[in-house]
């Protein structure tokens, strides 16, 4: 099962850096990472801008020629399979969205202050005295979590001694 850890910062370039910290700590696995979404909302017009680190679209068309080029050289056209298969391929990625819902973030990130950022973090699982001493230097603010209260309580004192 995956947690949902909504993060607040006082700026984009911190959310981002903290985006990139776990993108960076799930290739050396030290997080498994379902999901991860930058939200922004702009100072100028106060409007929600959300970032998100994977594109459906472009990995679906990438798959799609794969299967395509395949399929294609079993009926000896691997260029035509190709260029049907990556059309397919980004046409169902660009209607998938897996991970956390963007009506969701939208909603929870209306109540961040214009030039605020979070980070929507859904994790199948982490290496806690790893991640987090990592990821407290960062500061932020937990706005919600999937946790229980418990666990919660364990993580903000793992997040305390860490910055101590």
């Amino acid at each position: 099962m995956s947690n949902l850890f909504v993060v607040a910062y006082d700026d984009l370039a911190t959310a981002q850096q903290v985006r990139d910290k776990l993108l960076s700590m799930n290739t050396e696995h030290l997080v498994e990472l379902e999901d991860i979404v930058v939200v922004e909302r702009r100072e100028k017009d106060g409007k929600i801008k959300l970032h998100q680190a994977v594109n459906h679209t472009a990995a679906g068309a990438a798959g799609g020629a794969l299967w395509g080029t395949a399929i294609g050289l079993l009926f000896l056209v691997p260029f035509l399979g190709a260029a049907v298969g990556a059309a397919a391929g980004a046409a169902g990625g660009a209607v998938t969205d897996t991970g956390v819902d963007d009506a969701f973030v939208r909603e929870l990130s209306a109540n961040l202050k214009p030039g605020a950022a979070a980070v929507f973090v859904l994790v199948k699982q982490a290496a806690r005295d790893k991640v987090v001493p990592e990821l407290a230097q960062f500061g932020g603010q937990l706005v919600q979590t999937s946790l229980s209260h418990e666990e919660e309580d364990q993580l903000k004192e793992m997040v305390r001694a860490a910055r101590a």
